[in-house]
């Protein structure tokens, strides 16, 4: 739990009674809706990902306990800036749940950049931009969204869940969903996923998104 608390902002309490509540409690413990977006290059290159990740309302609330605005249940970009900046530096042990491969080839992130977080309507969104470490010109882009130990539930929005941003004409993209794998989860409890083959339970729900150029 100790990189929640990093990823929230929050108060050690706050924390701690988040993880004793869930304790006895099958995963996800977050959920968060997504968009994504495939960055080129005039050049017909991929050069990164832009997402933005909707926290449940739950979360959104913890997160921004003991925040102050100046006008009251409502907070700025600029307000919120040191918690984007803890969000996106807890991140990177996760390799920011973004994986690539092009050609079948895996691929690297750089760290994020033009990060921020909003508010409205009670829950936070977090946008930013992960670069590739090497642009690359592929027949196939394959991305995958998701959260290894299941602790976090990304799902694609219903509407334009991925767009292509300047990509060359005749590119095609696909987006496979997960499966609902929430009554599964249930049934298993914290120790399952932390031990064994459970242990990257979470590559059964990830969001796979392919794209194919001529």
């Amino acid at each position: 739990m100790d990189w929640i608390r990093a990823l929230s902002g929050l108060l050690l309490a706050a924390a701690l009674s988040l993880a004793a509540a869930g304790a006895a409690q099958a995963h996800p413990h977050v959920w968060i809706t997504a968009t994504s977006e495939v960055l080129y290059a005039p050049d017909g290159s991929v050069t990164g990902v832009r997402h933005a990740w909707t926290f449940d309302d739950m979360f959104s609330a913890y997160a921004v306990q003991g925040l102050e605005g100046k006008t009251k249940g409502t907070y700025s970009r600029e307000e919120l800036a040191p918690l984007a900046q803890t969000n996106v530096e807890s991140l990177k042990e996760y390799a920011y749940f973004t994986f690539a491969k092009a050609d079948g080839k895996k691929e690297r992130f750089n760290e994020p950049i033009d990060y921020f977080l909003d508010y409205k309507d009670t829950v936070l969104t977090l946008h930013f931009t992960l670069p590739l470490k090497n642009p690359v010109k592929s027949k196939q882009l394959m991305l995958e969204v998701f959260d290894r130990s299941f602790f976090i539930d990304f799902k694609m929005t219903d509407k334009e869940p991925v767009k292509l941003v300047g990509a060359p004409a005749g590119c095609q993209m696909k987006l496979e969903r997960p499966n609902d794998g929430t009554a599964s989860a249930q049934k298993l409890n914290e120790q399952t996923f932390m031990n064994g083959e459970n242990a990257n339970f979470g590559l059964m729900f990830a969001n796979k998104i392919t794209v194919d150029c001529p």
